[in-house]
């Protein structure tokens, strides 16, 4: 085929068959990568891939391990250069690093779950970068001169589809001037004899009328001739990339518009009325779908067929509308899957949809957290850079700025030794603090305005709980001072980052039948079997008859959330514990940890937003898991308002909280024998702990 497509010879070929397939030659001369600038642009962009670029700074040569910024030496984060890729950007995630280049090279499907903002969107974006700039190729959507429902589709090379359409558009621009011309002289003709030889003006006008919708109406044939172009690549300098998070079934999967002027000359072509689907447009790319779970059935089926068939027809979404009479020939839907989501997506998710994916790519889990070392703290510096440049609005951070982000990094990590990879809310940090600066004209970001946005940005979770709080003051609801029988000052968290102390009560009353266990207080199902659990130690260790009584358990003031999860169980145990002995519990003391069947006192999550609830709340003393003494990382101003006291045994907690020597020595005792752990001090649950935050 001619490449020259502003010849008419050219153009009435592209007429008479546009399903006709491109030539090798012509894709060649649409511009696509040599084989060997292919193999060395590959080299390029997928071996020296994402967190394995170096930071472009000065380093110390013996660099400090307590050093925040990992020996990188700078005053601002101005002197930390960005590098120009997406690619580059990346940090952390080493495990799904190595399976996008895999995915990239060998063009397999993935899936994505983890934790939002852990860089599931910068990794797939990522991955279009490292895709080689194959044979774009442009969509063409014809007219079907034998069944107007029907369009014609054509490929050709990117680029091609333009110079087609305007080759087009300029022959029917000369047809219609042609058309226009005659139309006139007929007309001029017409008037001339009905004025000058007829003498019949009104017959004269109203031929010339006629005439003038007769050539109107014919033209309208000559313009349905023009190509729909629903996929231009023309100026695409890599590989496509689709972000098709949430979208309807008509931008996933293409769509035909309604047409309300079916007949009498005024509809629109069915071919003009064609629209593309993301499906279409990431052809040769990536197609990127966010929250897959969140996709109907009927769009996953059709997304599957898509992926197996590699082509997919555009028709009409709605049943009622004129456009689900259309149905084109299929469109190139050669793309590489990237499906995400939380882990709840795999429910909802079609099971042959991932099965695809799976059998045709990869599986990846995120991580959550990454090693803290002195090169990781240097790429979270350059991190911050990232986000200010990116930006574009913001002041530069100092050097102790930076240091004071790389603290909450490791805060917001909740285990020692780590720092956070969710990005997305530290960066949010990052901006709020830059903002605060830019509100104040300063020239740079500094700790007092990084320390400023910590407590301005704060989540809806925590200003509830801090609310919560504040009330519980002002009505007498919180007892932080004094022994009270039966009373736990129990700490929980709500969302992600936000502490908060919740009271537990226990009472014992005689039964009118079979003795029980009675929780209140909108448990759910995990915290119903942790009260179960505690109830088999209450059991084995009261020396009453607890079949004719019943032991109610109260969550105070819990409201419509509820409680889930067991980290309540030692704060249960107590309470009902102190009920059967009627020994007061210490009101100062604040507690957390999960509870086995033999006593021993088991990891929880947020145990530092717990920590500083119960500072904050005015609580003296706050007893934990021993596994749980490594992830305490709380702030500054709270570290001499709390003493922490880790424990890993039931006998220990009732130690430190109950009221009263003689009684109090006896019971743990007892407790001891009867539990037969009769551990030691130190013993127990050891190791870094890795629960969900309760």
């Amino acid at each position: 085929m001619s490449n020259d497509t502003n010849t008419d010879d050219s153009l009435h070929e592209r007429e008479d068959s546009p399903d006709d397939a491109p030539s090798e030659e012509g894709i060649d001369d649409g511009g696509s990568l040599q084989h060997d600038e292919a193999e060395e642009v590959d080299k390029k962009t997928i071996d020296d891939l994402g967190s394995d670029v170096e930071i472009d700074a000065d380093v110390a040569e013996n660099v400090d391990e307590n050093d925040l910024l990992g020996g990188l030496q700078i005053e601002t984060t101005d002197e930390i250069p960005v590098p120009d890729r997406l690619v580059d950007q990346v940090i952390g995630q080493e495990h799904a690093r190595d399976v996008i280049m895999k995915a990239a090279k060998q063009r397999r499907h993935v899936m994505m779950i983890g934790s939002p903002g852990t860089g599931k969107s910068m990794l797939a974006k990522a991955m279009s970068e490292l895709l080689p700039r194959e044979e774009l190729q442009d969509v063409l959507v014809y007219h079907n001169p034998d069944d107007g429902n029907r369009p014609k589709v054509r490929t050709v090379p990117a680029g091609k589809g333009d110079q087609i359409v305007e080759a087009h558009k300029e022959e029917a621009r000369k047809r219609n001037q042609m058309r226009s011309f005659l139309m006139w002289i007929i007309i001029a003709v017409v008037l001339g004899y009905s004025l000058i030889i007829a003498r019949q003006v009104l017959l004269g006008i109203l031929a010339a009328g006629i005439i003038y919708l007769a050539f109107r109406y014919g033209s309208r044939g000559s313009d349905a001739m023009i190509p729909n172009l629903i996929v231009n690549n023309a100026d695409q300098k890599s590989a496509p990339f689709q972000d098709a998070t949430g979208a309807h079934a008509g931008a996933l999967l293409g769509d035909v518009r309604h047409d309300p002027f079916q007949s009498g000359g005024m509809e629109t072509p069915s071919h003009d009325r064609v629209e593309p689907g993301a499906i279409h447009k990431s052809n040769k790319g990536v197609l990127f779908v966010d929250e897959i779970n969140t996709l109907d059935v009927r769009s996953q089926q059709h997304l599957m067929t898509a992926i197996q068939e590699g082509e997919f027809s555009i028709t009409g979404q709605s049943e009622r509308s004129s456009g689900a009479m259309v149905q084109t020939e299929p469109v190139p839907t050669d793309f590489i899957m990237i499906a995400a989501g939380n882990l709840d997506a795999m429910e909802n998710m079609h099971p042959a949809l991932r099965s695809r994916i799976k059998g045709y790519g990869y599986e990846v889990y995120m991580d959550d957290t990454i090693e803290d070392t002195p090169e990781m703290r240097r790429k979270y510096a350059r991190f911050v850079a990232q986000e200010v440049t990116n930006d574009g609005r913001l002041p530069h951070f100092t050097e102790e700025a930076v240091e004071e982000l790389i603290l909450e990094a490791r805060r917001r990590a909740g285990r020692k030794g780590h720092l956070t990879l969710e990005f997305r809310n530290l960066g949010g940090l990052v901006r709020v603090a830059g903002d605060i600066a830019r509100g104040e004209n300063a020239e740079l970001t500094t700790r007092d305005h990084v320390l400023q946005a910590k407590r301005r940005a704060r989540s809806i979770e925590q200003q509830i709980a801090d609310q919560y709080i504040e009330r519980r003051k002002d009505y007498e609801l919180s007892v932080n001072d004094g022994f009270v029988t039966g009373r736990v000052n129990g700490l929980a968290v709500m969302g992600e980052d936000s502490g908060i102390m919740l009271p537990v009560m226990a009472e014992v009353t005689p039964s009118q039948g079979p003795g029980q266990v009675i929780a209140t207080g909108q448990l759910k199902e995990m915290a119903e079997e942790s009260v179960q659990n505690v109830s088999a130690i209450i059991k084995k260790f009261s020396n009453q008859d607890l079949s004719e009584m019943d032991v109610h358990v109260q969550f105070v003031q819990t409201g419509q959330q509820g409680v889930d999860g067991d980290s309540a169980s030692i704060t249960v145990a107590t309470a009902v514990i102190s009920a059967l002995e009627d020994i007061p519990i210490d009101q100062s003391v604040a507690m957390t940890g999960s509870l086995s069947v033999r006593g021993d006192v088991l990891p929880v999550g947020g145990v530092t937003h717990k920590i500083e609830a119960a500072a904050k709340a005015g609580c003296s003393t706050v007893i934990i898991p021993a596994a749980n003494e490594q992830d305490v990382m709380i702030e500054d101003e709270y570290k001499e308002m709390v003493d922490i006291i880790p424990v890993s045994h039931i006998s220990e907690v009732l130690d430190v909280a109950l009221e009263g020597e003689p009684e109090k020595d006896s019971l743990v005792d007892r407790l001891k024998s009867i539990t037969g752990s009769a551990l030691n001090k130190g013993q127990g649950v050891k190791g870094p702990s890795s629960p969900s935050p309760q």
